[in-house]
């Protein structure tokens, strides 16, 4: 047992980065930076050691995706968060699942540094304006302000998740049985007409580098890959939504949808095996 707020709120600080960066090994460096500047202060200054530890692990972030930006731009195919193995627990906070979802963090992407840390601080964390403030080095006004733009930006985005996670498991339930049976006209029933396939395979792996779009299409792409030798399919959650891991020829992808009035609207698969070191380790997240 230990007292160290560090300790206490590691998961926490976890999750800020994670969502500031959308990668799980930059959000691990960062939480590591942030110990070592934590481990240098005296804690007699420190009258709110979780807010402290959230400006210092923010901050780390922050300066950590200014300096990958121009790595993301130059990024082979499209670009996809790092998907994290979570427990049906997660889950249980809807809005911390919502706003760790792939297709958030996908949407939050679209955002310049700053904007995505006020937005992740304030309507995630609900962080109040002065402390994002001195972390951004703005005036509260000019937070605000950015808040309020970010608010509209990702709102116009994001996609309607479908928060009953009983109808959510039943669609993914149903796709992952349509895609295991290469079934084309079952995953034209679960396939929302307009739906969309997002690739990431990052040069490494082999992936669709543009999306797929439609659902006769999308159809017909799963159903292929379905015939493929050594295909495995086994149902999952990443980032607190349902999702499934697919296997073929020893190689693993990561696939997370988006339900939207019991159907699959939008299709994330991780490919670059890059991304895929926490597949085997559940993440905790905490807000």
């Amino acid at each position: 047992m230990t007292d160290d707020p560090f300790v206490t709120h590691r998961s926490l600080l976890f999750t800020v980065a994670y969502e500031m960066l959308g990668s799980a090994a930059d959000a691990e460096d960062v939480v590591q930076e942030t110990w070592l500047r934590w481990a240098e202060v005296d804690r007699a200054e420190v009258h709110d050691p979780r807010a402290y530890l959230v400006r210092i692990v923010t901050r780390q972030a922050l300066n950590r995706l200014r300096s990958v930006s121009r790595r993301r731009e130059e990024y082979v195919g499209e670009w996809l968060p790092e998907p994290l193995l979570t427990t049906p627990d997660v889950a249980d906070d809807v809005e911390l699942a919502e706003n760790v979802s792939i297709a958030m963090l996908t949407v939050l992407e679209t955002l310049g540094p700053v904007e995505r840390a006020v937005f992740v601080l304030h309507e995630v964390f609900e962080t109040p304006y002065q402390e994002i403030a001195e972390v951004v080095g703005k005036t509260p006004a000019a937070v605000r302000q950015i808040a309020h733009r970010a608010r509209e930006h990702v709102g116009a985005r994001r996609p309607r998740m479908q928060v009953d996670r009983d109808q959510q498991q039943a669609a993914v339930e149903r796709f992952l049985a349509a895609v295991s049976n290469g079934d084309v006209q079952a995953l034209m029933e679960v396939l929302a007409p307009d739906v969309v396939v997002i690739a990431d395979g990052g040069g490494i792996a082999t992936a669709a580098r543009k999306p797929i779009v439609g659902a006769r299409r999308v159809s017909a792409f799963l159903a292929r890959a379905a015939t493929f030798p050594d295909f495995v399919t086994a149902p999952t959650y990443y980032n607190g939504m349902p999702g499934i891991r697919i296997d073929v020829g020893g190689e693993a992808t990561a696939v997370s949808v988006v339900v939207e009035d019991g159907r699959i609207s939008r299709v994330y698969a991780i490919r670059n095996p890059h991304k895929l070191g926490w597949l085997d380790r559940p993440a905790e997240l905490r807000r």
